[in-house]
């Protein structure tokens, strides 16, 4: 075990663990962002720095400085050693670099992008990024590319983060997509024309960070802030996928399905293309309850938790609660942020 003091708050963390990790462990607004890294995916992460920290002491037996800062989804932790995140001037303008870096060429779509209420690239410009930019140049364009009839790729979003290259790799029997070209003119394709079709490719648009890959059979639907999310499962025939999913409904009609993130946006379980793109009515689920949207989001807007009510106790609650349209198991909120 390793004790790092991160922010000024020490935690104990197992040996091997990196220095993101280890800040995971301690939450709320000490975690450094992270548009690369993927917990589940083998070799993410150390190419979007935009977790870069300050270790002001590298460990116990050395305490020198790191002369740079580091990425910290890469870096593993040693025993003593101390990080500023939040705590530096050094950091903080650096992130805003990254994401002026991230900017350059990425179009300003939001408008009509299909990822807008729930893009990480969003969430990082707003909250680590400057109001302007000083790049003058011509953005990068590209050529549109058919990668089959489920996923629409738009290469000018994208900000080659590998993670559908990872996910490719390590979920599915042959990839046929990957990074071609060098330098300002690396773009995500397949070099020979070929379709995304493998069982399960279709988790390449959740782990996706910006609006490069999206779901086409919910492309121009509805802005997911007017939708209400449902925790829902199924029992999946493939053995490899959980069947567990996130309905995103409007009224009983399901728009689109995908897998279960956790606060980090990252897959808590990967699923497959049946659960993904063909089991769009309600009855080929089971619905859990409404799923927990983090108040900051703006898919909060609109939407209600209602409190799981004991129904041994029900007989206890006064009448006018007992008889809510909600049914007997369930009580409104005056709290519709949750």
């Amino acid at each position: 075990m390793a004790k790092i003091t991160f922010d000024g708050i020490e935690v104990e963390v197992p040996d091997g663990t990196t220095i993101l990790n280890a800040a995971r462990q301690i939450g709320g607004k000490v975690v450094p962002p992270a548009m690369c890294y993927y917990t589940p995916l083998q070799g993410s992460g150390g190419k979007c720095r935009a977790c870069l920290v300050k270790v002001t002491a590298g460990s116990a037996k050395d305490p020198r400085p790191m002369p740079k800062l580091v990425a910290s989804c890469v870096t593993p932790v040693q025993d003593g050693m101390v990080v500023e995140n939040t705590l530096s001037e050094q950091v903080l303008e650096a992130r805003k670099g990254v994401v002026e870096m991230l900017l350059i060429n990425h179009p300003l779509d939001c408008p009509v992008c299909d990822q807008a209420g729930e893009c990480d690239l969003q969430n990082f410009s707003y909250e680590h990024g400057t109001s302007g930019t000083r790049y003058e140049e011509e953005r990068r364009t590209f050529d549109k590319i058919d990668i089959g009839p489920l996923i629409q790729l738009h290469m000018t979003r994208c900000i080659l983060c590998y993670r559908c290259v990872y996910t490719a790799n390590q979920l599915t029997d042959k990839r046929v997509h990957g990074v071609l070209g060098r330098g300002d003119a690396a773009e995500i394709g397949t070099y020979i024309e070929n379709s995304l079709e493998n069982e399960f490719i279709g988790n390449v648009i959740d782990v996706c960070p910006v609006g490069a890959l999206t779901d086409k059979t919910f492309r121009f639907k509805n802005r997911v802030w007017f939708t209400k999310p449902l925790d829902a499962h199924r029992n999946c025939e493939d053995p490899k996928c959980c069947g567990k999913v996130v309905l995103w409904t409007r009224g009983e009609e399901v728009l689109r399905v995908t897998a279960r993130k956790n606060e980090y946006g990252e897959v808590e379980q990967f699923i497959c293309n049946t659960c993904r793109f063909d089991k769009k009515e309600m009855s080929d689920w089971t619905v859990e309850g409404p799923r927990h949207i983090a108040r900051a989001s703006v898919i909060a807007a609109n939407h209600y938790e209602l409190p799981v009510i004991n129904p041994h106790v029900v007989s206890d609650l006064p009448e006018h609660v007992v008889d809510t349209p909600a049914g007997p198991a369930s009580i409104p909120t005056s709290n519709p942020g949750q």
